[in-house]
């Protein structure tokens, strides 16, 4: 059992029609077509949302992610048309929220890794594979790969897992063609991405993109290269053979998966409060991570 600790109720809005709540986000429908998106200060981690919020959270990750946007509009363009809040709707939204194009989203998660960490190592420990990928001897947790690879995932509803999946299986789902053009296009944008990211201290380790078609146009959709979907680490801490520090939601998995939690993950119990202290250091290293990379000091962002 995983899913929604507390499930929130969706916010009323006149000329909104609520289509969605997620982990994160919650999506709406306006009169002209469009999707509205809020992306709420909810946390999620181990197939849970948390019933504690992230304070600024929601808001970081859409501004980090418009100014992703922006970096990456030469190599694919992107769904945003607007940050203009909708009439009638509520004052906190300001900062959290984005009109956006409605696409056909692709069925898949398209993950580009440049390290190996997380299930890719699971599955390298077991096999020296990861989604059927070959990979060298002798890589540990945290040792970068001779190059960028796609390891694509299975989307999943609020409370289910996310599956890697082979190369193949993307093909069977969308075809051999769009599969190609996926599989380039992820490893061009977390290419641009790594090169930036690391001019700025932070190796972007690993990354998940959403795609979707506007006819026959690939779009960039939803978040982009941020703390929630991608693994940051500091690079001048960086220590291949152990778990890295990280500017991601890995402190609240690390805490949640520690004895101080009190949780323990194989039951059907849903994890408890996070203390004011791991609210608190959570927030600062979304907010580090946000400066590091856009330059802008968070006070200056609104």
């Amino acid at each position: 059992m995983s899913g929604f600790v507390e499930k929130p109720e969706p916010v009323q809005v006149p000329g909104l029609t609520h289509l969605h709540t997620g982990k994160v986000r919650d999506l709406y429908r306006n009169e002209a077509g469009d999707l509205v998106m809020v992306a709420s200060d909810r946390m999620s981690a181990f197939d849970w949302v948390l019933p504690t919020e992230i304070p600024d959270k929601g808001r970081v990750l859409t501004q980090l992610s418009l100014w992703w946007f922006d970096q990456l509009s030469d190599l694919v363009p992107h769904h945003v048309l607007s940050t203009e809040l909708p009439a009638g709707a509520p004052a906190d939204w300001a900062g959290r929220t984005t009109v956006c194009k409605s696409l056909a989203m692709v069925p898949v998660e398209c993950v580009a890794r440049g390290y190996l960490t997380g299930s890719g190592l699971i599955e390298y420990e077991e096999s020296r594979t990861v989604c059927g990928l070959a990979l060298p001897e002798g890589l540990s947790d945290g040792s970068e790969l001779p190059a960028p690879i796609f390891t694509p995932a299975t989307k999943a509803a609020v409370g289910d897992h996310d599956e890697n999946v082979s190369y193949e299986e993307v093909v069977r789902q969308v075809g051999a063609e769009t599969a190609a053009v996926l599989r380039r296009t992820t490893l061009d944008v977390y290419g641009r991405a790594r090169d930036i990211a690391r001019e700025r201290g932070i190796i972007l380790a690993d990354t998940k993109f959403e795609f979707g078609f506007d006819g026959e146009t690939l779009i960039l959709a939803d978040e982009v290269l941020t703390p929630d979907s991608s693994r940051f680490w500091p690079a001048d801490q960086w220590k291949p053979g152990r778990a890295q520090p990280s500017y991601d939601k890995q402190f609240v998995r690390n805490w949640l998966t520690s004895p101080d939690s009190g949780w323990d993950r194989g039951s059907e119990q849903p994890p408890p409060p996070l203390p004011q202290e791991i609210v608190d250091a959570t927030r600062a290293k979304y907010l580090e991570a946000y400066e590091l990379l856009t330059g802008k000091a968070w006070s200056d962002s609104f």
